[in-house]
């Protein structure tokens, strides 16, 4: 089959078997300024806004995309050559199909101190700005959780107000610019996994923004609005074998996206400037996003880190692969259902137990090729954020902790840069460095992992943690990843 190249012009001509835009794009107008285009967000609050298009709505809604880190450019180069269309791929283990979406319109140039970023988010048109920017790209202190006044980007923010670096300071202009020309304020949506996002995204942006003038500040907190919300759709990240797979089906784009057959999108209902109705295509808005947050943080997120490092060192390539593997699968079942359920409360649709066999369906779909190096990335972000809270709750409830210590104890042997074949692991986290030297510090004296600053915190001091994290990792070094799993299993 011969691909047609992702365009406006080529939609009408793609296969039938291809769902596409049946709205005039040419009449989309923004409402939406999106910083963070990675496949996350075009497979899924792309997807919700695109669909509610299909049925005739929210035509003023279109998505204005934008970046704020150099390397963003790349991507923004692809989206544009085609028109800022996507091709998503559904990818369900006994079927696959795609569908074109058509919600993005522009995206904005990536330049130093974000000119034409401020311009957009300033333009009244503009009622909701969302961020996907990582759980880690916050700018939260470490250890306290607090807003980190002294990062070297916030203090460029601080002195250089009206040409920012990070996506923040962007805002925190574009605001003072709509208070000055009577606008109004618009909604600061997170997108992120973060417990409580739009709590930390207000701490953030109005940490920033009485940095720089109280009295903005002021209007930001009383006039904006940052709804919290969860978000859940599993997306790989993107190669040649996706773009292969999309041009085997009649497309040739360069930036396709695949995914699982699952979404799911909780939002507190907190816009002070307007939303789109994503309710009518499957969204729930809800004043008890935290219940279904801790649930999704807690299980999925969590469950991520559980069998991640483990297969790493086993040499599972995929998230299903670690799946398939007796003993790491053997991992999950036992942490979640005695060290992670206990301490999820249910929400309307879904138990914690059914919730864990859900989720272990989904990391079992072979059709996803969710690699376990993209699920093992930035371990300092996502066990400080998914697994360390659920072990602070087992110890202040007397509970098992023995499986979350060896998941810290598989952490600790992973960021030692070698597989249990003598492969080597390539650094894959942004503190890699320290990591790599702390966890061969610990093959001798496991305190030296737990003793890092930013990660453990009080944690460190724990002796019943300590201990057991000590012991787990002395028989990992000792006997092997695989022995430990099986002896964890036993008990």
């Amino acid at each position: 089959m011969n691909a047609l190249s992702l365009s406006n012009a080529t939609l009408a001509s793609l296969p039938e078997a291809i769902a596409r835009p049946t709205y005039d794009r040419t009449a989309l107008t923004p409402g939406i300024v999106h910083i963070g285009l990675g496949n996350f967000h075009r497979a899924h609050q792309s997807w919700y806004l695109h669909r509610l298009m299909q049925q005739g709505a929210a035509h003023d809604w279109a998505i204005l995309g934008a970046g704020v880190r150099p390397y963003d450019a790349a991507m923004r180069d692809r989206l544009l050559a085609q028109d800022c269309l996507t091709t998503l791929i559904e990818l369900s283990p006994d079927a696959t199909s795609a569908e074109i979406v058509g919600s993005m319109i522009d995206y904005l140039p990536i330049e130093d101190g974000n000119g034409a970023l401020i311009a957009a988010m300033a333009r009244p048109e503009i009622r909701i700005v969302a961020l996907t920017v990582t759980e880690g790209g916050y700018y939260q202190e470490p250890d306290a959780g607090g807003f980190d006044l002294g990062h070297t980007d916030i203090q460029h923010d601080i002195a250089n107000p009206a040409t920012p670096r990070t996506a923040f300071g962007a805002i925190v202009a574009a605001l003072g610019q709509r208070r000055a020309a009577g606008h109004g304020p618009f909604t600061v949506q997170s997108c992120d996994n973060l417990q409580g996002n739009g709590d930390i995204t207000r701490q953030t942006v109005l940490g920033l923004a009485r940095a720089i003038n109280a009295d903005l500040a002021d209007w930001i907190d009383a006039q904006c609005s940052f709804p919290n919300s969860m978000v859940d759709c599993i997306v790989p990240a993107t190669g040649p074998a996706e773009i292969a797979r999309a041009a085997a089906m009649g497309v040739a784009d360069t930036a396709p996206v695949t995914h699982e057959p699952y979404r799911q999108w909780v939002i507190e209902d907190d816009f002070c400037a307007g939303r789109p109705d994503w309710d009518a295509v499957g969204a729930t808005f809800t004043d008890a996003v935290h219940a279904y947050e801790t649930m999704k943080i807690r299980i999925l997120n969590a469950g991520h880190q559980v069998i991640a490092n483990a297969g790493e060192l086993l040499s599972c390539a995929t998230i299903a692969d670690c799946m398939r593997d007796p003993d790491i699968a053997a991992l999950f079942h036992k942490v979640q259902s005695e060290e992670i359920a206990p301490y999820v409360h249910p929400v309307p649709e879904i138990t914690p137990t059914d919730y864990v066999t859900l989720i272990a369906a989904r990391f079992s779909n072979a059709a996803i090729h969710d690699t376990t190096r993209r699920v093992a990335f930035d371990g300092s972000s996502r066990h400080t954020g998914f697994i360390l809270p659920v072990l602070r709750d087992a110890l202040d409830a007397g509970g098992s902790i023995s499986g979350i210590a060896l998941v810290e104890a598989l952490w600790a042997r992973m960021c030692a840069g070698t597989r249990e074949d003598g492969s080597d692991i390539s650094p894959n986290d942004p503190r890699w460095e320290t990591l790599a030297l702390n966890a061969q510090a610990a093959r001798q004296d496991p305190r030296a992992w737990l003793a890092q600053p930013g990660l453990y915190g009080d944690l460190s001091r724990n002796d019943r943690f300590a201990a057991c994290f000590a012991d787990w990792l002395r028989m990992v070094w000792d006997r092997g990843t695989r022995a430990a799993l099986q002896h964890y299993s036993a008990r």
